[in-house]
């Protein structure tokens, strides 16, 4: 199943074959799932929502009233399974916590708090109707794939795409900076879904110039992630701080928050520094290369390998920063 529109393909037939396996693919998790394999199949589920909301972002000049109406249901979906995803997700950022502070926490400490954790999760499972909830997704998505036939998509080629493009592109480069200067956690969270969405658009334009493509995709993943966990500290901390008694004694508690913290600030500095690289053209100028890029890869496919090899720079390495990670940088790929 490829995220990414397909050498002659038109863009309304592309973004309809997308959507629809992608719908095809959580609803088949979901109905397919056991108990064991639950938490992967909803993530897997919610993972193929914001998917299908990314692809509707790239075209939604294209679906006008339609747009409005399809993104609202794959959101209501996606937010009534997050209740059951984010009580896995604060569990899963706790323990990378824990491995990058190995030692620093007593062996009592982690136990009691992955305790507490475990606990509230389950907690939450409890007051929620799973399988009515998974099979009320399930039903939405179905009704769903019904309606792709009829969307509104008329126009072919880059014209198609480019408003979408230009847009997340500027909304991510408005997040960024209002996160650089404000550290409210809703703003980097702001800047994590827009720099998602980017990210999409990028996979899903990746066959345009496959290698640089390639590292743009792999840098925007890592940024996707690092604010993730960034947003899933603050939940998890959030969580601690008002049950302390479930997580332990207080003095383990206090070393793990700060432990959180300290972890929390390198995500954001290095998700600040990153996203500088990413943005670093104007949406204008972004929007232009990749219409030339698009425009060669339709004419002649095989000419975007000459493209890529005159462009191509041997990456460097730089000192100071980890990890380390790809970033392409006005068609060149360097090391961030």
């Amino acid at each position: 199943m490829a995220y990414r529109l397909k050498q002659g393909e038109s863009v309304p037939d592309g973004i309809k074959r997308i959507v629809t396996e992608e719908i095809d693919s959580a609803a088949e998790g979901l109905q397919n799932c056991g108990l064991k394999d639950r938490d992967a199949a909803i993530h897997e589920a919610r993972k193929g929502l914001k998917k299908i909301r990314g692809a509707l972002r790239l075209v939604w000049s294209e679906l006008g009233d339609t747009y409005r109406n399809e993104n609202s249901c794959f959101q209501d979906v996606g937010r009534r399974l997050s209740e059951l995803r984010d009580a896995q997700a604060v569990l899963e950022v706790f323990d990378t916590v824990v491995r990058r502070h190995q030692g620093a926490l007593r062996t009592r400490a982690v136990t009691a708090l992955r305790r507490g954790i475990e606990s509230a999760k389950r907690e939450k499972q409890r007051s929620i109707n799973v399988i009515e909830l998974m099979q009320t997704a399930i039903g939405s998505l179905r009704a769903a794939r019904e309606r792709i036939a009829g969307w509104p998509l008329q126009n072919d080629g880059f014209a198609a795409l480019a408003p979408g493009l230009k847009l997340a592109y500027r909304r991510g480069r408005s997040a960024l900076v209002k996160a650089e200067r404000n550290p409210d956690p809703a703003l980097y969270h702001e800047f994590r879904k827009r720099a998602k969405d980017h990210w999409y658009h990028i996979r899903l334009l990746e066959s345009v110039w496959t290698e640089a493509q390639q590292a743009r995709e792999s840098s925007l993943h890592d940024l996707e992630t690092w604010l993730g966990d960034d947003h899933n500290l603050v939940v998890l901390c959030d969580q601690v701080q008002k049950d302390s008694a479930r997580y332990g004694v207080q003095q383990d508690i206090q070393l793990f928050l700060t432990l959180a913290a300290q972890y929390q600030k390198e995500l954001r500095k290095n998700s600040v520094a990153l996203g500088h690289r990413l943005y670093e053209e104007k949406p204008r100028q972004f929007v232009r290369r990749m219409e030339k890029l698009w425009d060669v890869w339709q004419q002649d496919p095989k000419s975007m390998r000459q493209v890529q090899k005159d462009r191509r720079t041997p990456p460097k390495k730089q000192p100071g920063r980890a990890p380390a990670t790809k970033v392409a940088v006005e068609g060149k790929a360097t090391v961030a």
